[in-house]
């Protein structure tokens, strides 16, 4: 039996500047491309509806195409990762499985549980890193621990950058080693229980003019000013190398949010107890309220704030909500309501399109005052005058409430921004000072 390598899509969907796909290619061995839905994840999905499965095959489909273009094709499996791979060393000579890496937490842990299972095999293991520019080894302080604030943390990012971490993998150069005539496997959503919708998920390609003058348009949600990449970026159907390269050409502050990513990534690696605790040990002693109807109110977008509701129905009607929205709506949640951020995080990683744990958790314990930044708790956005600053014609709001106008069917404000700075302020200093 001719031996083959296995290259293992997971957060990489794209045969152009893959890391972990070029050096699979370039060992001159037939490569068969492997993508698998993974029950463990898909059965945590309570949504039969999920956009994000629905976004996943689409793009498996298209790179299937793009494979079968070029005269082979991919095996996608349903299944647990373990019991998939234990099928597959049956069925073939494998040399190698090269796959990207991710610091998730499941991630890790069934890499890991692959990896054992392919060492008893003789089976090489390889991963590559691919959907950061540098992971969280590569920007450490001098004292070689970790930064825990953002801003030195990208001052180290920018001065370490050059051509090297930018140069794409030309991946295309060895597309020939790409196993011919590969018995391609599919499987349906329908298969799966999930079932299509009609609905149009953000173009693929940047759009430069965006990205150019991203520093003057990012903070109005009214305006097309984003680039809506989350999404690909999450999935990897394009390439950050390609994104930073651009955004260093053209524009800083993009630069500054695509280092944010990175940072997260590092946070989630260095410090795991951030998935269900606060980074700040300490503000795990505050008492968060519970309270079923403020975060019902808060959940269907009538808590009479509109820069609040207009966010909430935006995420729910589109799997999108505007950054600056997203800031507010965090702050709302966590210093009006003084609900768990915990409960909130959990809210947009059902919604959010381009959830991904590093990053929605870094932004939510960024609202909540409890995560790694250097700003105190007291930061606390006023969602009246950030419409003042941010949509003054009231063009977002009036997209996403369309009601807004009737005093008899707008809800009025559910808590007073005066008392309720003043309660979450008094909450803070009590439990900090405990």
């Amino acid at each position: 039996m001719t031996q083959i390598n296995i290259f293992w899509f997971r957060r990489d969907l794209r045969l152009n500047d893959n890391a972990g796909l070029y050096y699979a290619l370039k060992t001159g061995k037939p490569v068969i491309p492997l993508f698998i839905f993974d029950t463990n994840i898909l059965n945590e999905l309570d949504q039969p509806d999920d956009l994000r499965v629905q976004f996943i095959h689409q793009e498996i489909m298209r790179l299937q195409q793009e494979l079968q273009q070029i005269g082979s094709g991919m095996l996608v499996k349903y299944g647990k990762p373990l019991e998939v791979y234990q099928s597959l060393i049956q069925q073939y000579a494998i040399d190698t499985v090269f796959t990207n890496r991710d610091f998730e937490p499941y991630a890790e842990k069934r890499d890991g549980q692959i990896a054992a299972l392919l060492k008893v095999n003789g089976i090489g293991f390889q991963h590559n890193k691919d959907h950061v520019i540098f992971e969280w080894h590569e920007i450490l302080k001098a004292d070689g621990k970790p930064y825990t604030v953002y801003t030195p943390y990208s001052k180290k990012w920018k001065a370490k950058l050059n051509d090297f971490y930018l140069k794409p993998y030309p991946t295309e150069k060895y597309f020939s080693a790409f196993k011919k005539e590969v018995h391609t496997t599919s499987v349906s959503l329908a298969q799966m229980g999930f079932k299509a919708q009609a609905f149009s998920f953000p173009e693929r390609t940047f759009n430069t003019n965006i990205v150019q003058s991203y520093d003057q348009h990012r903070d109005f949600p009214a305006v097309e000013g984003t680039s809506r990449l989350g999404l690909h970026l999450r999935f990897g159907t394009i390439s950050i190398r390609k994104l930073a390269q651009f955004a260093l050409a053209h524009n800083e502050k993009y630069l500054n949010e695509l280092i944010w990513r990175d940072f997260y990534q590092a946070i989630l690696k260095h410090f795991p107890h951030v998935v269900n605790r606060a980074f700040k040990p300490k503000y795990d002693n505050i008492p968060w309220r519970n309270s079923p109807t403020d975060f019902e109110q808060w959940s269907t977008g009538k808590t009479g704030y509109p820069m609040v509701d207009a966010g909430i129905r935006e995420l729910v009607a589109t799997g999108y909500m505007h950054n600056r929205v997203r800031m507010v709506v965090g702050s709302f949640f966590t210093k009006h309501l003084l609900l768990d951020w915990r409960k909130g995080e959990a809210f947009f990683a059902k919604h959010l399109l381009d959830f991904d744990l590093a990053s929605n958790n870094g932004g939510w314990q960024w609202a909540a005052g409890t995560g790694c930044d250097a700003a105190p708790y007291f930061r606390i956005f006023n969602p009246t005058t950030q419409i003042q600053k941010f949509d003054k014609q009231h063009l977002y709001l009036k997209r996403w409430i369309p009601e807004l106008e009737d005093p008899f069917k707008y809800p009025k404000p559910m808590v007073e921004h005066k008392f309720a700075r003043e309660r979450a302020l008094a909450t803070y200093k009590a439990a900090l000072a405990g």
